[in-house]
């Protein structure tokens, strides 16, 4: 299973977690980024195309199942306003072997950071922005 969404709301990382964990004889790990940013800076834009977004979430999803035995994966990345503090993704991975979920779901993180379509505008209080 493979499930990805690319939102502008919330999520429930526990949430996500007890879906995975739902999945019987796995080993569940998951990893939630927040927004980290500067003092001055009052909220983020969180800018993407959201074919291209999905395209490419689905295919580093695709490339962690060729690598690893995995029997989930979930992937959701927020886009919109998002305020200093608050989450922007989600990483959950289940796997056969502890050892495996760890690999996949840190592997998952550093291709997310590094491949998917998504650009960042630090906001400050003035108005003015700059891209990230």
């Amino acid at each position: 299973m493979i499930d990805i969404r690319v939102q502008a709301g919330d999520f429930d990382p526990g949430r996500q977690l007890a879906r995975l964990g739902e999945l019987k004889k796995t080993a569940v790990t998951g990893f939630a980024g927040q927004i980290e940013t500067d003092e001055d800076v009052e909220h983020v834009w969180v800018d993407h195309h959201a074919g291209l977004a999905r395209s490419e979430l689905q295919a580093i999803a695709e490339e962690a199942e060729a690598r690893w035995s995995l029997a989930a994966i979930i992937l959701i990345h927020r886009h919109g306003r998002i305020a200093p503090g608050e989450r922007a993704l989600f990483v959950g991975v289940a796997a056969p072997d502890v050892d495996q979920a760890l690999a996949a779901c840190a592997w998952l993180v550093a291709q997310i950071r590094t491949r998917a379509p998504f650009w960042r505008k630090d906001v400050l209080a003035d108005g003015t922005g700059r891209w990230r």
